[in-house]
């Protein structure tokens, strides 16, 4: 359960944002980032924490323009999540292994990002058998 509960956690992050309109899914996956940057603040690795979430700051601000940036913003946080799941210090205090289950989910919201951040339904466009036997597959998406 420690891996798949988070992909599936990070698979319906994904689903749930195919409800915000495409013109603003980018918008507020740059501000749930940016979010994620300050989930560490006061985690045990003093100065430091400040200068990363300055770092994610700074790459979720360029997220507003670019998926890609978002989708860096999110393995930013899955190496932070691994560093905080090793030093003993997870993202939520009362729960030992809550670093290591974002480190597994953050990257599945990473290649979602990555690929431009489809909607559920751009995704069955893409991949249902009508589409890939038509030779359609290939089409990029409006994410």
């Amino acid at each position: 359960m420690i891996v798949i509960a988070p992909i599936l956690i990070g698979l319906a992050y994904a689903g749930l944002n195919s409800l915000i309109p495409a013109a603003h899914r980018r918008s507020f996956n740059a501000v749930m980032v940016a979010g994620a940057g300050a989930a560490y603040l006061s985690g045990g690795f003093g100065v430091w924490e400040l200068l990363f979430t300055a770092a994610m700051t700074y790459v979720a601000f360029r997220g507003l323009r670019s998926w890609r940036w978002i989708g860096l913003a999110w393995l930013m946080h899955t190496a932070w999540d691994v560093l905080h799941h090793l030093h003993g210090k997870p993202i939520l205090p009362f729960a030992a292994h809550s670093s290591l289950g974002c480190a597994v989910c953050d990257p599945v919201i990473a290649l979602w990002c990555l690929a431009g951040g489809p909607s559920v339904k751009d995704l069955w466009r893409l991949w249902s058998p009508r589409s890939i036997n038509s030779g359609h597959a290939t089409e990029g998406t409006a994410g």
